[in-house]
């Protein structure tokens, strides 16, 4: 597998890309595409959404973009097509669009809707990337796990490295099923953090702090940790070691986690997530299976 970070698409990737691009779905994720895309000078007059919510479609107007309640009218001009519905949804969505698709990459943000299932309920089409992203996209610093089968060229992963990079970091996995890992670490994984965000600032709190002040340094940590992270030449597990003297703080409390196994656990958390992200997708595929 390889990753591409926002601005380091592989060649042809980073180019700037005047092709119309369709959203079937204009929720949080569609969204999030949207304002990257737009933020890396993609003209607004190309891209268009479909959106059945009335309610969504003054906020999707805001982005300047062309809003319809269409799938068909939205699909018709679009080179990229972008499939950001619910996955219980995408059957009845694909079905009245089986013979519209000719030419267009279509990209799948649908969690669990595997591309045999997607390319069966289109007749078979082949140009397909099912695509992982995860919650900080919204402010463009996701991270969007990505896959394709042999029968999508060089250009279409290009063109999709873009839609998705605009979001933020973009990873190929080499096999289908990997994508459940994606799910497990990053997909899940903001859920995670935040997670230990309560619990550190509960902790803080318990500890006589006030919740204002324990939230602020909690999330000030986070962000720091965060950064450190992803600018040290380092590893994670080296960091840490740089930050633990003998006997000190910092020790005794990775020594309380250790004691209690919160690595084993946290583990056994993330393979539970890739169990039931593999459990969703065959179900899915069973559902999808009794459309016609």
């Amino acid at each position: 597998m390889h990753a591409v970070t926002s601005g380091q698409a592989p060649e042809q990737a980073h180019e700037t890309v005047s092709h119309k691009i369709a959203f079937i779905g204009g929720g949080n994720m569609a969204q999030a595409l949207i304002g990257g895309l737009l933020a890396q000078q993609f003209k607004a007059a190309d891209i268009t959404v479909s959106e059945p919510v009335e309610a969504l479609h003054d906020t999707l107007r805001e982005l300047g973009v062309k809003v319809t309640t269409d799938n068909q009218q939205a699909v018709h001009d679009a080179r990229v097509v972008v499939l950001a519905v619910k996955p219980q949804v995408m059957a009845l969505v694909l079905e009245p669009l089986r013979d519209q698709f000719k030419n267009q990459l279509i990209i799948s943000i649908a969690a669990g809707v595997t591309i045999s299932t997607l390319s069966r309920l289109l007749g078979n089409y082949p140009r397909i990337v099912r695509a992982m992203p995860n919650t900080p996209a919204l402010i463009q610093t996701g991270a969007s796990g990505l896959y394709a089968t042999a029968a999508v060229e060089t250009a279409d992963r290009a063109l999709a490295t873009t839609v998705l990079q605009a979001a933020g970091l973009v990873l190929w996995v080499e096999q289908e099923q990997q994508l459940d890992a994606v799910t497990a670490v990053s997909g899940s994984g903001p859920a995670y953090f935040f997670y230990l965000m309560e619990a550190m600032i509960q902790a803080g709190q318990d500890m006589g702090l006030t919740e204002a002040q324990s939230k602020a340094l909690t999330l000030q940590t986070a962000l720091g940790a965060a950064k450190m992270a992803v600018n040290s030449p380092h590893s994670p597990a080296q960091l840490r070691k740089n930050v633990t003297s003998p006997n000190g703080t910092t020790q005794a409390a990775i020594e309380a986690m250790d004691a209690t196994q919160v690595n084993v656990h946290i583990q056994q958390a993330l393979q539970a997530a890739a169990t039931r992200s593999a459990e969703l997708a065959i179900a899915l595929e069973h559902s999808s299976a009794t459309v016609k």
